[in-house]
């Protein structure tokens, strides 16, 4: 791999004034926080400063040329890479002591880029490859991406985001959803000053309904119920989990116990509520030092958040079996609908697949790249594996 890399950013909006942010650690240089500065190459390694909420000293912010037009980038090794994007002004990127730097929040009302259109990548580059990712774990922007990766030997993969209308009709999608089951996927709508006269401006994960006031608490209950009682011991079901390692153990079978936990490969998990199974993170969805615990995590977490556990006993299951029965993740189903490809993280372990499936998560990855481009605005946006 090199020690560099060049991006293509390409300004695919309807607008002039795209502004790029690039930062992550760097991994060639003791692992410190750096921007890559408005030239768009060189390095800003900001220093912790003495109090919060400080401004950087540098101008870190890439202007993009005009409609159509494409702005070459370079970064180095990068881990935990943000690339971060605005339409009509610049963010505020701020620093706190170590330093550590305050990216914007989709959640906080007060914070400075509340009010402003904003997108990101997530990307490393290391010895060993580029990933790069669309998420949607946070929120889904109003300004889209893509991203297009050519390898050396001329493969290409892509991941093509939305048409610039993506956010609206996700928006009409959540709200289609609360009309017809009552529960408040509508709340999730973000707006400029909260002004509901404007086009929306973002949506929020349901992982982060209580920033808006939206109650989920109890939606997936009865389902998680129903599991229990599908795969209770003596039942005559178990449930297989694919850690999709050897050294996890391959396929482990477990079934729910005399003390009302879900016994897989000898690991038991309790009952997770809502937020646990929205969030993927918490209750019994909590990894620690377990291999085996940790393998099973991701594709336990997976079939409840896309409500496939019932009706597919091996897990992961086929893409057919995602979201076909209510309570589901509405938020991350209408996401996958939207999108061109249906690519994007919508929840954490949205890279969850079956062997030899076909991956849904919008990422690109490869360990000789030769050209990577992340467009913005999608105007142009595709589906299909091709050199736009």
């Amino acid at each position: 791999m090199p020690n560099s890399l060049d991006i293509q950013l390409k300004n695919d909006s309807n607008s002039d004034e795209i502004y790029c942010y690039i930062t992550g650690i760097a991994l060639q240089h003791g692992g410190k926080r750096v921007l890559i500065k408005a030239d768009g190459r060189s390095l800003y390694f900001p220093a912790s400063p003495s109090k919060i909420m400080q401004p950087l000293a540098e101008d870190c912010a890439i202007r993009l040329g005009k409609k159509g037009t494409t702005k070459t980038v370079t970064i180095p090794q990068l881990a935990g890479g943000r690339v971060m994007f605005s339409v009509g002004g610049k963010l505020t990127l701020l620093l706190n002591p170590g330093p550590a730097l305050v990216e914007p929040s989709p959640l906080n009302p007060s914070d400075p880029n509340a009010n402003i259109d904003w997108a990101f990548a997530e990307l490393t580059l290391n010895n060993d490859q580029l990933f790069a990712n669309i998420s949607y774990v946070d929120f889904v922007p109003r300004l889209p991406v893509a991203l297009t990766l050519q390898t050396t030997d001329n493969k290409v993969q892509h991941v093509s985001g939305t048409k610039p209308d993506g956010l609206n009709k996700i928006c009409d999608g959540l709200r289609a959803q609360a009309k017809k089951d009552g529960r408040p996927w509508d709340k999730l709508i973000v707006f400029r000053n909260n002004n509901t006269n404007e086009p929306p401006l973002r949506a929020l994960n349901p992982t982060h309904a209580g920033a808006r006031g939206a109650n989920f608490n109890g939606y997936y209950d009865n389902y998680v119920n129903d599991v229990w009682k599908k795969y209770a011991k003596g039942s005559g079901n178990e449930l297989k989990i694919n850690t999709q390692s050897a050294a996890a153990g391959g396929v482990l079978s477990g079934s729910v116990n005399d003390k009302g936990e879900l016994v897989i490969g000898g690991e038991a998990f309790k009952k997770p509520n809502t937020q646990d199974i929205f969030s993927c993170n918490s209750g019994p969805f909590t990894t620690g030092p377990s291999l085996k615990r940790n393998a099973i995590i991701p594709r336990l977490a997976a079939g409840f958040i896309r409500s496939a556990i019932l009706d597919a006993r091996d897990q992961p299951s086929q893409p057919n079996s995602f979201y076909k029965k209510d309570p589901t993740n509405h938020y991350s189903r209408i996401v996958h609908e939207v999108n061109l490809d249906k690519k994007g993280y919508a929840f954490a372990y949205d890279d969850v697949q079956p062997d030899g499936g076909a991956d849904h998560s919008g990422k690109v990855n490869a360990g000789n790249p030769k050209t990577f481009i992340i467009t913005v605005g999608g105007n142009n946006a595709y589906a299909g594996d091709r050199m736009p």
